[in-house]
């Protein structure tokens, strides 16, 4: 697999659009970790109030809820120049925040956020249609998972340079910091090359909203991956509300959780190297059934009152999340026509991404009155379960279109 991978990334990187966009999302992507961090610091500084601090986050994922709705922009405009105006916008908005000195203030904070959030979903909707124009479909996996790697990378590294250059000059530098950083990724953006046909007026007319869900559900190889994605990402919510149980049951203070969180990172990243010459040999379904299965194999052994355990887990974790999505967003890019490809990007990015905010709240609730040991038991075998019917789907007739000539191991 390393040899595999060793000839495989070189063949992405060769190409110069697929360089800009990768170099996009890892300057924008730095701006947004670390604004992500240091916002609910921020707010918590100024208000003292841990709730209010927790709404920065909810501000930020509620518009993926509208993910159907704002993904059809993507399909009514070149994405090319879309994209552009989309960095340029919260590079124009952030700046508002250094206004905010007050806890009369904070609610800018909130609003700002929100709409930063809306603009992400038609950023991610656009990019994945752009992306799929500019890199072959052989080459699909590879790009998603090198930009899974960058985008689990900077999740190491921006938080903590956030934390530190808020600790020396305020927020107000970090939100320039981000501001800037849009700039730059608009920049390149705007020096793309991707050949793009402008829509015509009655094609715009005609966007109905519902045709990305209805690709997805009427697909017999994509429909599965939606479900199994979004059934993932439930769990990996409980999962994750059942962190600081974990910890407790270890004996350690709550600071540990970033021992944890930088494991499960550095998994995420190897995972992201090595998804995409995994999805070329065994397929989308097989991909996301084993990444599913290792996901619950650790999340079972996380009862284990062991820091090896622990670590072990969490590294596991980080590796099969990050397989059930690459899985899933390259099988909607490879599966879906272009002027669809806005629209369901989107709304398969709602279906699978939005259950982690359910799971969070279910598992908040049911971690204080269900033995951590027992809820973790449970959540393996229901992600055993998914991983199961993965498999199943696999290895139906539907199994060889799955994975076209262009994905065939090259023997």
């Amino acid at each position: 697999m390393k040899h595999t991978v060793s000839r495989t990334l070189p063949r992405v990187l060769r190409r110069r659009d697929a360089r800009l966009c990768l170099a996009a999302v890892l300057v924008s992507g730095f701006g947004t970790s670390a604004l992500w961090l240091v916002a609910g610091v921020w707010v918590k500084d100024l208000t003292g109030s841990d709730g209010l601090a927790a709404l920065c986050l909810l501000a930020l994922w509620a518009p993926t809820a509208a993910g159907p709705v704002l993904g059809a922009l993507a399909d009514t405009v070149r994405r090319g120049p879309l994209l552009i105006g989309l960095h340029l916008l919260p590079a124009a908005l952030l700046p508002v925040l250094t206004a905010v000195d007050s806890p009369g203030r904070v609610w800018l904070v909130f609003a700002v956020l929100f709409v930063y959030g809306a603009v992400g979903v038609v950023q991610d909707a656009a990019e994945s249609a752009l992306v799929a124009g500019a890199v072959p479909a052989s080459l699909l996996g590879e790009f998603n998972g090198l930009r899974m790697t960058v985008s689990e990378g900077l999740k190491l590294v921006a938080p903590p340079a956030g934390a530190v250059l808020y600790g020396a000059y305020g927020a107000d530098a970090v939100v320039l910091l981000d501001a800037a950083s849009f700039v730059l990724a608009a920049g390149l953006y705007a020096c793309l090359r991707v050949p793009e046909r402008s829509p015509a007026r009655g094609e715009r007319e005609r966007v109905r909203i519902a045709e990305g869900a209805r690709h997805l559900w009427r697909h017999p190889r994509l429909r599965p991956l939606v479900l199994a994605g979004g059934a993932t990402m439930l769990c990996a919510g409980v999962n994750g509300a059942a962190l600081y149980a974990v910890i407790d049951a270890l004996g350690h203070a709550p600071a540990y959780a970033g021992v944890l969180y930088a494991v499960q990172g550095a998994g995420s990243v190897v995972a992201g190297l090595l998804a995409g010459p995994a999805l070329r040999r065994l397929g989308a379904h097989r991909l996301a059934g084993y990444g599913i299965a290792v996901t619950a194999v650790a999340a079972g052994l996380r009862a284990v009152p062991s820091d090896a355990a622990a670590l072990l887990c969490s590294a596991a974790i980080g590796a099969g999340l990050p397989c059930v999505l690459i899985a899933a967003f390259t099988a909607v890019q490879r599966e879906t026509p272009d002027a669809l490809l806005g629209r369901t990007a989107a709304t398969a990015h709602t279906l699978v991404l939005a259950p982690n905010a359910v799971g969070l709240a279910v598992g908040a609730a049911l971690v204080e009155v269900v033995d951590v040991a027992v809820l973790l038991a449970a959540l393996g075998v229901v992600w055993a379960a998914s991983a199961a019917l993965m498999r199943q789907s696999a290895a139906s007739p539907s199994r060889t279109a799955d994975r076209s000539s262009s994905d065939a191991n090259p023997a």
